[in-house]
């Protein structure tokens, strides 16, 4: 009884942290697509608490299933948490409502649909755990090669840890039930480890740690105290500032194929650690990626709005800025401008001939 007693304390304590976070989170509205993703990972988190808990109604439909549906949604979540969290240029599709949809529905088939097939039950609960571990794997996958890029580097480590935290419990967690261990002899160690997990979620959501203002109203105050800091960072390196510019302007080191922050630093003759903090703290950028892409846009654009190279292809201009394919260039255009890159040369020439410069709409910076 008091272990018992002990697993719905800590399942409480979990849901009264996310619900906190969360609603701090509502300030943000109209969400962006992270902080979308944080919030319906609170929610899932909430829901997990709640579901798994002794004494929670499951193997049959009810009341309980819309709960056991955003627990059960959550690898999709998470997968998509992973991919939005280093790539600001990530956005949510249809399809991955669909998916959501697909793993959810199998997922509350599987806790609830005893009643009806139990045969059944017993293969979406086993359908339902290999994606979950399928899904794990994959945000693992495709975020593990790209985290370096952060360049906050406090936030980059916690985030890792977080997200190695997470895909190992929803690995466990679905390899338990794959295993057929019963539900109730692990229900203490899960409640442990989401506590954790939401101890860790909370933490990263600290508005230093995410480099955002705590409240509105302290804004220009944060924003105050970080061009000081700029300015005082670049005076005392602005030899190295300017050999990076001379890199990045005059040799066009963006455009060199798989080009990383560690090699640039390399070039320039500073450590890995230095060069961090200069592009961060120092020119304001938080991420590697979109800073070579600064540069690449740059000169798409330039060659975009050229009479003369009218006739080059835009796929063609891409690749010379140093873009790898037209997929993320398209992308990467259309969150700097709003436009595409086609709509783009047609504006500018249009407006070279009537004397009337295009106007770019102005695209808000994505969150951490």
């Amino acid at each position: 009884m008091a272990l018992t007693a002990l697993d719905l304390g800590l399942r409480g304590a979990t849901v009264g942290l996310v619900l906190m976070v969360s609603a701090l989170l509502f300030r943000d509205w109209p969400f962006r697509t992270l902080t979308t993703l944080r919030v319906a990972l609170g929610a899932a988190a909430v829901a997990y608490a709640i579901s798994t808990a002794p004494f929670f109604p499951l193997r049959s439909f009810g009341w309980n299933a819309p709960l056991v549906m955003l627990f059960t949604g959550s690898p999709v979540i998470f997968w998509l948490w992973a991919r939005a969290v280093f790539d600001d240029g990530f956005a949510l599709r249809p399809q991955h409502l669909a998916i959501w949809a697909l793993v959810a529905g199998l997922g509350v088939f599987a806790y609830c649909g005893w009643t009806i097939s139990p045969r059944g039950s017993v293969t979406g609960g086993r359908l339902f755990a290999l994606a979950s571990i399928g899904l794990a794997l994959l945000a693992l996958v495709q975020t593990l090669p790209v985290w370096r890029a952060d360049l906050v580097a406090g936030r980059r480590r916690l985030l890792i840890v977080f997200l190695l935290a997470t895909a190992a419990f929803v690995v466990v967690n679905a390899a338990s039930g794959l295993a057929a261990i019963p539900w109730r002899s692990v229900s203490f160690s899960y409640a442990l480890g989401i506590g954790v997990l939401a101890m860790l979620g909370v933490w990263t959501s600290f508005p230093q740690f995410m480099g955002q203002p705590a409240l509105a109203g302290a804004e220009a105050t944060v924003r105050r105290r970080e061009v000081a800091s700029r300015a005082g960072l670049l005076a005392a390196h602005k030899g190295s500032l300017q050999r990076l510019e001379y890199l990045m302007t005059v040799e066009r080191a963006y455009r060199q194929e798989g080009l990383t922050i560690g090699f640039l630093a390399v070039k320039l003759g500073l450590p890995e650690h230095r060069l961090r903090t200069l592009i961060n703290e120092g020119l304001g950028h938080r991420n590697f990626n979109a800073f070579l892409n600064r540069y690449r846009l740059d000169e798409a654009k330039a060659a975009l709005v050229d009479p003369d190279q009218l006739d080059v292809p835009v796929l063609t201009i891409a690749l010379d800025a140093g873009f790898q394919s037209i997929t993320p260039f398209n992308r990467a255009f259309k969150a700097d401008t709003g436009l595409t890159p086609t709509e783009f040369r047609q504006m500018s020439l249009a407006g070279s001939g009537t004397g009337i410069a295009p106007t770019q709409p102005t695209v808000r910076s994505g969150d951490f």
